[in-house]
């Protein structure tokens, strides 16, 4: 029994040492698996918010182009029919997002649907100006009858989305 005793006395102050032990490498441990992390996280951040803040000025800059009135502005030629600036208007607005389409990435869900509407919407408009006007309308009387409505409307589908995006960029950074 003796013996016992004697045993006991090195195993459990072993027992307690290793067990002590343990606990304090294992919370060292994940103190370092998360310094780690956010290390991590920081390094990346560096990398991802300067490619983000692009794609968000980039969208504004897609926004701003295919706003009414400056799309009709670049878009609109001398002898134009309303037929032909109606298409070419709808090629720009496509080539334009087809262009910045890959952006979605770095923008949230819900301000890219916003954009995507907005997108929408402007072709929608020109349709509908378009639709309005008699079969030999020249480009002119489109571009007008565009820009009448543009000036009757206190904020565009684009107007909308930009502030959506500027309202992002403040919640993000």
């Amino acid at each position: 029994m003796e013996v016992f005793f004697e045993i006991l006395k090195y195993i459990i102050p072993s027992a307690v040492v290793f067990v002590g032990m343990y606990f304090i490498l294992n919370s060292f441990l994940n103190s370092e698996e998360r310094k780690r992390e956010l290390k991590y996280r920081t390094d990346n951040q560096k990398l991802i918010t300067p490619i983000k803040l692009q794609a968000f000025e980039r969208m504004i800059l897609f926004l701003e182009r295919i706003n009414l009135s400056n799309l009709v502005m670049r878009s609109y030629a001398n002898g134009m029919s309303a037929k032909a600036l109606q298409s070419k208007m709808h090629a720009t607005i496509r080539e334009e997002y087809e262009h910045n389409i890959a952006l979605q990435l770095y923008i949230p869900n819900s301000t890219w649907k916003m954009i995507r509407s907005s997108k929408e919407e402007t072709v929608k408009v020109i349709n509908n100006c378009a639709d309005q006007l008699n079969d030999g309308a020249s480009g002119l009387e489109l571009s007008q009858f565009i820009l009448e409505l543009v000036g009757k409307v206190e904020t565009t589908p684009t107007d909308i989305a930009i502030e959506a995006l500027k309202n992002e960029v403040v919640k993000t950074f």
